[in-house]
């Protein structure tokens, strides 16, 4: 609310100033805009003038150190033809936050950066005071109309009825987590904003001596081990934290399958190594790497190199995810996972949905016999995936891929109106080789997908080779004939 004053009448004046107690003087917009103000101030005007009206901006159990700085060092008063208006000395609240709190600033900080931080501190924070520490607009605790976090956040909401939740839940999230933590991308302690890395973490409540705990881990050394790669450590669809899947030994409390007695503190296997223990179920697997056309190197060492034994958040049980498992190897790949623009599977859904991780019979391990193939499986107009209603999943590949049922909507997985080959990017224009019209074994000009387009990341949109922009200029690198025009 907002009243335009003139020259105004004392009386009118001091009402005008009563029902300037009840609205807020300083408007934090995402703009310069600034608020008419409801009575007429000196541009002078110094901090006890505002205080008058707006003492509770000073009250609270945290309260802004900036506040004793005087309202100018955020604020400034314009008078124009008799109309008072208060604003922020900067365009936005983000700018005016970063001149004290430089170090906040996303664009200077390496590492996983807590989305609201990037743009919008007072998302989460009042800049004069509160009743909770930081100055946040509410706890950090309670359930969904009182947690912060859960304005965002749905974690340990709806737990399904026969699933599980986590007791520390209850606490509040920042029993756990530090909301502005960064660095080092990669290490779960900074991607997650982490108080310190599992197990260290986890240990400072679950005491690793406890018998119970002991007992439900079949007394095997489990104190050194991650225990997020088998416990979803906020709420899951099973019993005690237990990740989607599992290995069914492990699911099946089957324990001596795969283990002997510990020994000295140490895991014994029933088998000289991993990999001659997995072979005793998955011996396709191994013969799958062994006689592959084209090996994966990967996939000829211990296979717990790459699966979890016991517990994954995903299918085919990763020890990570169906990405950074791949990653940690192919380094060339992660770097370009930097640039803006990304080719949803491979840093998404994962890079087993286009390359065959144990060996197969294609160039780069992919699923299909040519780079057309490949692409087309997904954008041409002729892909047709099957359902899958009981999973509510939909397959590729001949059913070697599985995808949720929502992918190529939720993904807006674009379908090229192709015909004879072609018809992208526009009507007529051919999608692969072509042929020699004298002599039609021959190929006159190599052409697939990859002529134009980068299989995983790109700096500009639609992942045009060699980064480029969708413009005339991207065409005449082949139609010389453009430049002339």
């Amino acid at each position: 609310m907002a009243v335009e004053l003139s020259k105004s009448s004392p009386r009118m004046t001091r009402k005008l100033q009563a029902l300037g107690c009840f609205i807020m003087l300083f408007m934090l917009a995402g703009s310069a805009y600034a608020a008419k103000h409801p009575v007429p101030l000196d541009p002078k005007a110094d901090t006890s003038t505002c205080i008058a009206c707006h003492e509770d901006k000073t009250k609270g159990k945290s309260v802004h150190s900036a506040m004793a700085m005087g309202c100018t060092a955020c604020h400034e008063i314009r008078v124009n033809k008799d109309i008072t208006r208060v604003k922020l000395i900067t365009t936005t609240p983000l700018a005016l936050c970063l001149t004290c709190h430089a170090d906040k600033n996303a664009a200077d900080i390496k590492g996983t950066v807590h989305p609201p931080a990037v743009r919008d501190c007072v998302k989460c924070h009042d800049p004069h005071s509160s009743d909770y520490k930081n100055q946040l607009l509410k706890a950090t605790s309670g359930d969904a109309k009182e947690n912060l976090c859960l304005s965002c956040h749905t974690t340990g909401l709806n737990v399904p009825e026969k699933g599980s939740r986590h007791a520390a839940l209850d606490m509040g999230c920042d029993t756990c987590h530090v909301t502005h933590k960064t660095g080092d991308i990669g290490k779960v302690e900074f991607d997650f904003h982490l108080k310190k890395a599992p197990p260290a973490l986890c240990v400072d409540c679950h005491d690793v001596k406890d018998a119970g705990l002991q007992k439900a881990h079949q007394n095997q050394p489990f104190e050194a081990a991650n225990c997020v790669s088998c416990h979803d450590p906020h709420q899951s669809t099973a019993p005690k934290l237990m990740a989607k899947f599992t290995h069914p030994p492990f699911g099946d409390k089957q324990c001596e399958v795969c283990h002997a007695p510990a020994k000295d503190g140490k895991v014994v296997l029933t088998q000289t190594d991993a990999k001659a223990l997995c072979v005793t179920c998955h011996d396709e697997k191994a013969k799958l790497i062994e006689t592959a056309k084209v090996q994966h190197p990967g996939a000829a060492g211990d296979c717990t190199e790459c699966h979890s034994p016991h517990a994954s958040r995903q299918p085919g049980l990763p020890k990570t995810n169906a990405v950074d498992i791949c990653l940690g190897c192919h380094s060339d790949i992660a770097d370009q996972g930097k640039k803006q623009f990304h080719h949803q599977p491979a840093f998404s859904q994962g890079c087993a949905t286009c390359h065959q991780p144990h060996g197969g019979d294609n160039d780069h391990l992919l699923r299909a016999k040519s780079t057309n193939a490949l692409c087309l499986e997904c954008h041409g107009p002729d892909a047709q995936p099957k359902k899958l209603e009981s999973e509510h999943l939909i397959t590729i590949f001949n059913g070697s891929v599985k995808l949720p049922d929502n992918y190529f909507t939720k993904n807006k997985v674009v379908v090229l109106p192709l015909k004879f080959g072609t018809g992208h990017p526009v009507a007529a224009h051919p999608v692969s080789d072509l042929l020699d019209p004298a002599d039609p074994t021959k190929v006159k000009t190599p052409m697939n997908c990859l002529t134009c387009h980068q299989p995983h990341a790109s700096a500009q949109p639609d992942l045009l080779v060699k980064d480029q922009a969708n413009n005339m200029a991207f065409c005449s690198t082949c139609h010389k004939d453009l430049k002339s025009r």
